[in-house]
Formats: C-alpha cells, sequence, structure tokens
C-alpha cells in the first residue's frame, strides 16, 4: 500500500476571486500610506528613474490592493487595475507584459523606504494612544532596559509558481527572511533577506550587533547559540535569553529552588572546549510534567525575577506568530516572481500591510481597552469582507467603530481569553518559593 502523498499548505494553489472594494479602508490606507509615499518620489527620482504610469505610486497602491484584496494573481491584478481605482490611483490599462516587468525591475529599495517611513509614523500613533497596562513581565522587564528586542528567521519556500515571461527559465528561488520585533508594540525593528535558505542562524551576529543599541534586552532561540557571540553582547551593553542546549556546566550558586522551580548561577562549557566558558544564570522551569531550561545573561535575579525570565521566553512566540501570519494569511509562502528582486519586494510588501494591520489591531485595542494581543490579527483581516458587505447595505460605522460594536462579537476578533491563564498571576518575586538545600 502506497503511502499518502505529503501536500505543503503554503503550495496550495489559490483560486478565490479578488474581495469586493470598501471605501473605508481604502480611506484608511490611503490616510496612512499616501504621504509616506509621496515623500519617497525624492527618493524614486535619485535613483535615476523617469515618471511613467507605472512609478512609485502606482505600484504601491496596486501591490497593496492585491494583498488586501487577496487578488490571485499578476494576471487578475492587471484586469482589476483596468477597471477600478486602487486607493489613490485612477484605473489605468497596461498589458500584461508591462505589468510582470514592473514586477520584475521595480526597485525593490524603494518599498523598503516606504516600509520603514511608516513604521515610524506607526511607532508614533502608538505612542499617542491611551496608555494601557503592559504584561506583568513585560512591564517589569521595561524598568530595567529600554528595548525588548525578539529576533528569529524563517525559510521561504522554493519558487514554485513563475510569471508567464519566466516559464521557460530554469529557476528556482529560495532564501530566509530575519527579522527582529519590538515586544511591546509588535511592529518590526529591522528585516534583513538572506538569498541562502541553508544559512545558519549564528552567521548572523554580524548583523545583529550593527542593529542593536546599548540598554536593550534580546530574547532568540537556540539557532543563535554562541558562547563568543554570548560575551559580546554584554560587553556592547546589551543583555539576552535564550533556551539551554543539552551540555556541560558547573553550578556556582543556588538563589532558589524549590518543587517546580531552579534559579542558578552557572559557568557554561566545558575547561577543555573549543568555545571559552561563560557566567550565566541558569532558570529551570516546570510545566506539567516538563522542565524547560532558560538561560540569560542577566546574572541578578533582582533585576530580572526567574519566573520573568520565563515568561518573557514564552513571548518570543509572537514573533514565529507574525511569520506565520505573513505567510500563510498574507501568502508571503506564495512567490509572485521568478527574480530576486521581486522577491525582496514582495517582501516588503507584505511586512508594509502587515504593519498596517498591526496598527489597526492595535487601534481596536485602544477603544476597547485591552492589550494589543488580545486582537487577532487573522480574524480582524477575516472581517474586512463582513465590514464591507455592512457598508454596502448601508452601515455607517467606521472600521474602529464596526470592529468594537458587541453585536459583532462573533467575528472572533477579540481572542478568548482562557480561564487558567486569566487566572494566574505572575509571580514577581526575585526569589519565589526559596527552599534551603542541606549541603552534604
Amino acid at each position: 500500500m502506497s503511502r499518502p502523498r505529503k501536500n505543503n499548505p503554503d503550495h496550495t494553489r489559490r483560486h478565490n476571486m479578488p474581495a469586493p472594494s470598501s471605501e473605508a479602508i481604502e480611506a484608511h490606507l490611503s490616510d496612512l500610506l499616501s504621504p509616506v509615499v509621496h515623500e519617497q518620489l525624492k527618493y524614486y527620482r535619485q535613483l535615476g528613474l523617469r515618471q511613467r504610469i507605472l512609478g512609485l505610486p502606482l505600484m504601491v497602491a496596486a501591490v497593496l490592493s492585491l494583498l488586501w484584496r487577496q487578488i490571485p494573481s499578476v494576471r487578475e491584478l492587471g484586469r482589476t487595475l483596468a477597471r477600478e481605482d486602487l486607493l489613490w490611483c485612477r484605473a489605468v490599462k497596461v498589458s500584461q507584459q508591462a505589468l510582470s516587468k514592473r514586477f520584475l525591475e521595480f526597485p525593490a529599495s524603494m518599498f523598503e523606504q516606504v516600509l520603514w517611513d511608516l513604521v515610524e509614523e506607526l511607532k508614533r500613533r502608538w505612542t499617542n494612544r491611551v496608555v494601557r497596562p503592559l504584561p506583568a513581565s513585560v512591564a517589569w522587564t521595561f524598568q530595567r532596559f529600554e528595548h525588548i528586542w525578539l529576533v528569529d528567521g524563517s525559510t521561504l519556500e522554493a519558487l514554485f509558481r513563475k510569471l508567464k515571461s519566466l516559464q521557460e527559465q530554469p529557476i528556482t528561488l529560495a532564501g530566509k527572511i530575519y527579522t527582529i520585533v519590538d515586544m511591546a508594540s509588535h511592529l518590526p525593528v529591522a528585516i534583513r533577506f538572506e538569498e541562502n535558505p541553508n544559512a545558519a542562524d549564528r552567521n548572523q551576529w554580524e548583523w545583529l550587533h550593527s542593529t542593536l543599541p546599548k540598554g536593550g534586552l534580546l530574547i532568540f532561540d537556540r539557532g543563535f547559540y554562541d558562547f563568543a557571540e554570548f560575551s559580546a553582547l554584554v560587553k556592547a551593553g546589551s543583555a539576552w535569553i535564550t533556551r539551554l542546549k543539552k551540555g556541560t556546566y558547573q553550578v556556582q550558586k543556588t538563589f532558589s529552588q524549590s518543587a517546580n522551580l531552579v534559579d542558578q548561577l552557572v559557568l557554561l562549557g566545558h575547561k577543555r572546549g573549543k568555545a571559552k566558558q561563560i557566567t550565566v544564570r541558569l532558570v529551570q522551569v516546570r510545566h506539567g510534567p516538563s522542565w524547560h531550561s532558560y538561560i540569560t545573561s542577566v546574572l541578578e535575579p533582582g533585576d530580572l525575577p526567574p519566573y520573568v525570565v520565563a515568561d518573557l521566553y514564552c513571548r518570543r512566540w509572537e514573533i514565529e506568530t507574525a511569520f506565520f501570519l505573513i505567510k500563510r494569511l498574507l501568502n508571503l509562502a506564495y512567490i509572485w516572481t521568478g527574480s530576486l528582486n521581486g522577491v525582496k519586494l514582495q517582501i516588503w510588501a507584505t511586512w508594509l500591510f502587515y504593519a498596517v494591520l498591526l496598527d489597526l489591531a492595535d487601534d481596536v485595542a485602544d477603544s476597547l481597552e485591552l492589550p494589543t494581543e488580545r486582537i487577532s490579527l487573522e480574524m480582524l483581516f477575516r472581517g474586512f469582507y463582513h465590514f464591507t458587505v455592512a457598508s454596502t447595505r448601508g452601515n455607517n460605522q467606521s472600521l474602529i467603530e464596526y470592529f468594537c460594536d458587541p453585536l459583532n462579537q462573533d467575528l472572533g476578533i477579540v481572542k478568548t481569553l482562557r480561564k487558567a491563564k486569566g487566572s494566574q498571576k505572575l509571580d514577581l518575586s526575585p526569589f519565589p518559593g526559596l527552599t534551603f538545600v542541606p549541603s552534604s
């Protein structure tokens, strides 16, 4: 009996039709992005690019429409562009060949510039909103550190879809995107595209050191494990948290020990090992039947209590969620073009729309006086359809009013809070449940 073939859900060809347009959603996108795009026209001219129909304003409008309306192909985008106004641009008929070629050749750096200019504006919007209480571990950590940043990488699939102009060429593309995300605002801080899909995470330290400011806390997984780089971070004035790899360590001091927690100062590494030994703090926390081990450069429990260390690392999952959303929900796993420039253009454009979606989620959370983590970006995005239908039927509510309306709770915009998780209070004590172990 043959084994069933395993299908990669990222490779599923989507046959969906474009979502209907909405004046309110397009107005929201235009208000945010139109000033940023027109500000970049000077940079556009500096690159020596002449004024043309498929210039910067139209390309940004077209690509954002492709994303938020889930237009299934560049060919379908051409049909839509010929019949509808897209954001701030009027309908215009262009050939399929010209549109395909533009996706291959339009400078991806332009979209990168628009992204970072928008992120700066979104940071100001986030700061100016009513201050809502942060999670207990995050609020505690901000008393000690100026930034809490998450870093991780995600592999893009090999190219499995090509433009018509590339169908005869044996091109296969893949790569990795490395991203730093701010834990408080959830906005991207830095993004790097690595052409080699097999690149090791620990080879990204040069980029990380050039990006990180002093006085910050960096949280990463075991892919970045490197003793020399751990020490370099501390010398540069940055702290870090990661998971412990299997290996040798020597206990120097025990801060706390109980049935569910062990907090110790340890010397990590082997005396005869190639890497120089380093002193770190080892925090081991029991979750059900399993023990989870974390190491950090913050050596004093008073600066970062043990349960805060564990909770912060658990919140590192936010960056995994971000990758899931941009690849599956916003279709970054479904490559549009067969050129390296086109892949980069799609990466910057997808993160651009993701940032807009984050800002909308934070606005909804602010109106409901909830933490941003309680808002589901996926259900918010899927709720665009229901808002559009309601608008065509005469509903005059704004986007925020519609999503905050108690009558629309069934849309699932607000995540259901688990009772056990909601009722459990984080222990912020530097020495929780301390038990003295008699010496032998």
